[in-house]
């Protein structure tokens, strides 16, 4: 019996003596990236947990031995998790995965701190999925300083401060959209509810997509999936009044802790002839769809991705655009309602759009610990147009305009920061071929050219100090056309046989082949400043030095452009446009008033060899009539400003409020600049309550004033009028009268995972015109329409 007392006592003893020895365990938390040192860090060993310092250090004084379960964890970071053994005093050295937003190819965003002096403003998932049956365009001018280019209301492009075209990149997951972006009813082929958000970049600061971004870069990212085992996806369904459609958007993703995820989606959308106050706008249906589907692997060190997109478009042309006689020009330009106005119809005829758009990416990265996050991106891209005129027998059935665009873009970029500075260098390269049929037994609007272009830019930004930030980039462009190009041999002769002789192929009866070989040579460089002295002020400032080539459309078109109904006659002769730009922005909270943000945003254009379109004319084809539409070359200058401000009123009540408002003047001529943007300004309340499933209610005005800057560009035409030839003047130039419109955007979750929403907008069903809509001179804009969408997530 006292053996076994004696046992049990030196087991006592030796249990005794193992749990009091404990040990220290010590060690540092670090940025992964740029080796900053984190502080606050969560650290957690078992039960016991400690935050680091200011130095990132963190320390346990006593430890027992034994095995565990180490996490550490810090805002913003992946967690960090490893199974310790604790026998021995130990120092850990902890390096987190920092910024695990930033697992994708760099991307520019609204609250992304690289954003520097740039001028940013971002319509977010919500804003998207509430506006899901928009086009880009037009959901783009809930921006302020944003305005659409529109050829009736499915066809519209952004323009940003005046510029449009290819003066405003649209960047679609890391890709610059390319495809024939001058033409004006040439609208963005994407669906915007492939993307998680939108990021508007005013200006030329933003040179890492291209130096003729002038007028700024649109910026559309997808959803970043979570890093876990999950399946998640939406369905939503919405009925459109006007019109009669329906649209039907769904996607699906699977992630996986390790990193993969594998998403696929798309869209179909369909509409009738829209309807105006009084009357309907005949052929202006529309059949859109789409598809996507993304496999990719990343995590914070390393990442690849397969991304491809197709967008398919059957749209039509208000009829009353496209006539064939003196007479009916000048009655479908003056006529209140149009002539071909009839009853509703699904059908789509000539004339119509039908363009097919394929974006295949591969795009990697890896980090380096002293190199930085380097990253690759390739794509191809596939746009086919066709554009069907109004023509006599089979050849109604044969497009009049038929261009197949091939494009090849590689980008390498690397992204290194340390500590108060941070540099990004890149390179760019291109390769593209535009392929004109002449199955379409049509004059080809646009020739058969190969585009080269390469580039590089450097952009470097540092921390003066805690309230000051600096940046400056700069930026070397090379483009060249190789061009099989026919000319009329009066108008060879006449405008470009003496300067370029070089160019001269062969003359064949009334025709001379030509083979323009152009190379130009761009650099443009930036430099800018971003104050923030404390949460309530924001001022940023930022200026541009801009070059931008000439595009093809401006160069060498020579014909009808069909949908578009115009004649648009280019110039072999146009050289790089050279400008200076100035933005200004200043975001302030005041704290008198609690709630209210204002943001101000001044800006400055003053640019050489400016490249305008203008009406120059009419001309009577075997087609019709239709103006004449000519690319000159000007100085100009542009100023204006954009307002917003953002007022909490109450919990659950606010006030929004933009405007808007853009001076353009063409110097050489010495008169306003062609379709600026009017003055314009909207107001808002919007209500929201949580507690009522999510409900919110927004009344909206948008007031938009005449526009009272235009250059006079009438034409003269004879009509005949009781048997005798008359002289009449057609006005392509006096805008429209302004117009103010009522909208309600209201929706509520019904449950968990189901929500709907509703649209009204132009509800008083006002008449009025457009002056940034190209039909306008033959009808007026869409009346009122409803539209109720349901959401279902899961």
């Amino acid at each position: 019996m006292k053996l076994i007392y004696s046992f049990m006592l030196i087991l006592c003893g030796f249990a005794l003596t193992n749990a009091q020895q404990t040990y220290a365990v010590e060690g540092t938390v670090q940025d992964f990236h740029d080796k900053t040192m984190l502080e606050n860090a969560v650290v957690k060993i078992g039960d016991f947990s400690t935050k680091t310092d200011k130095n990132g250090k963190f320390s346990f004084n006593k430890i027992p031995s034994g095995k565990y379960i180490l996490i550490a964890k810090h805002p913003d970071c992946n967690d960090y998790t490893e199974n310790v053994g604790v026998t021995q005093d130990l120092h850990l050295k902890i390096i987190l995965e920092h910024h695990v937003q930033d697992i994708e190819t760099v991307t520019v965003h609204g609250s992304h701190k690289n954003n520097g002096s740039m001028v940013v403003k971002t319509l977010d998932k919500s804003d998207i999925e509430k506006n899901s049956t928009e086009n880009l365009g037009n959901l783009l001018t809930k921006i302020s300083g944003v305005s659409a280019l529109k050829t009736g209301n499915n066809i519209s492009k952004p323009i940003i401060h005046g510029l449009f075209g290819s003066r405003v990149n649209i960047m679609a997951n890391g890709v610059r959209l390319a495809e024939q972006e001058w033409g004006v009813e040439h609208a963005p082929n994407v669906d915007i509810n492939n993307f998680q958000h939108i990021d508007v970049i005013k200006g030329a600061s933003a040179l890492r997509y291209g130096s003729d971004a002038v007028g700024g870069v649109v910026v559309m990212d997808p959803e970043v999936f979570p890093k876990k085992d999950t399946i998640m996806g939406s369905v939503n369904l919405a009925g459109i009044s006007n019109g009669r459609g329906l649209m039907l958007d769904a996607n699906i993703a699977k992630a996986w802790k390790n990193g993969w995820a594998v998403k696929s989606g798309g869209s179909i959308k369909k509409l009738g002839d829209q309807k105006a106050s009084g009357y309907y706008l005949k052929n202006t249906g529309m059949d859109f769809s789409s598809f996507n589907f993304t496999v990719q692997n990343n995590n914070y060190e390393r990442g690849i991705s397969f991304d491809y997109y197709l967008t398919d478009q059957n749209i039509g042309i208000l009829r009353d655009s496209h006539v064939s006689s003196n007479e009916d020009f000048y009655r479908a330009m003056t006529t209140k309602v149009p002539y071909y106005s009839g009853d509703f119809s699904y059908d789509i005829n000539n004339p119509k759009q039908v363009i097919q758009h394929h974006i295949a990416k591969v795009s990697a990265f890896k980090r380096f610990e002293n190199i930085g996050k380097v990253s690759a991106t390739y794509s191809f891209q596939y746009n086919h147009r066709q554009e069907y005129d109004i023509r006599r027998g089979d050849l109604n059935d044969i497009p009049s305009l038929d261009l197949s665009l091939m494009t090849h873009q590689f980008n390498l970029n690397d992204l290194l920061e340390r500590g108060k500075w941070s540099l990004e260098t890149g390179i760019d390269a291109g390769f593209q071929n535009n392929y004109s049929d002449p199955a379409t037994k049509a004059r080809r609007l646009i020739p058969n050219y190969d585009k080269y272009s390469a580039g590089i830019y450097s952009i470097f930004k540092y921390k003066i100090s805690p309230d000051l930030n600096a940046e400056a980039g700069a930026r070397y462009d090379f483009a060249r056309y190789d061009v099989t190009k026919w000319y009329d041999k009066s108008d060879w002769e006449k405008l470009y046989a003496d300067a370029y002789p070089e160019f001269y192929v062969k003359t064949n009866q009334n025709r001379v082949l030509t083979r323009p070989q152009l190379n130009y040579n761009n650099v443009s460089f930036n430099a800018g400043l971003e104050y923030h002295p404390n949460g309530s002020f924001n001022l940023k400032f930022n200026y541009a030095k801009v070059g931008r080539t000439p595009n093809a459309a401006e160069l060498f078109s020579d014909g009808l452009h069909h949908s578009a109904a115009i004649i648009e006659l280019g110039d072999l002769s146009l050289k790089n446009e050279q400008g200076h730009q100035f933005n200004l922005i200043a975001d302030a909270k005041f704290n008198v008033l609690k709630g209210l943000n204002v943001s101000v945003n001044p800006y400055f254009y003053i640019t050489k060899n400016f490249i305008n379109e203008v009406p120059t004319g009419i001309q009577n084809t075997i087609r019709g009539i239709f103006p004449v539409w000519s690319y000159q070359q000007i100085d100009a200058k542009m100023y204006g400003i954009d307002l917003d401000i953002n007022w909490k009123l109450a919990d659950n009540l606010s006030y929004v409020g933009k405007a808007g408002y853009v001076y353009g003047q063409d110097d050489t001529h010495n008169e306003p600049l062609i379709l600026m943007m009017p003055p314009n300004f909207s107001n808002a309340l919007r209500f929201n309550k949580d507690d009522w499933n999510k409900f919110y209610l927004n009344i909206e005005n948008q007031t938009f004033l005449t526009q009272k800057r235009f250059p006079i560009r009438n034409a003269s035409i004879t009509i005949y009028d009781n048997g005798e030839e008359v002289e009449k003047t057609v006005d392509f130039s006096t805008p429209p009268k302004g117009y103010s419109l009522w909208n309600i955007q209201t929706g509520v979750d019904i449950s968990k995972n189901l929500s709907a929403g509703l649209i009204v907008n132009n509800i008083f069903n006002i008449s009025y015109r457009d002056y940034l809509n190209r039909l306008r001179f033959f009808a007026d804009e869409a009346g009122r329409y409803f539209i109720l969408n349901f959401r279902y997530k899961f």
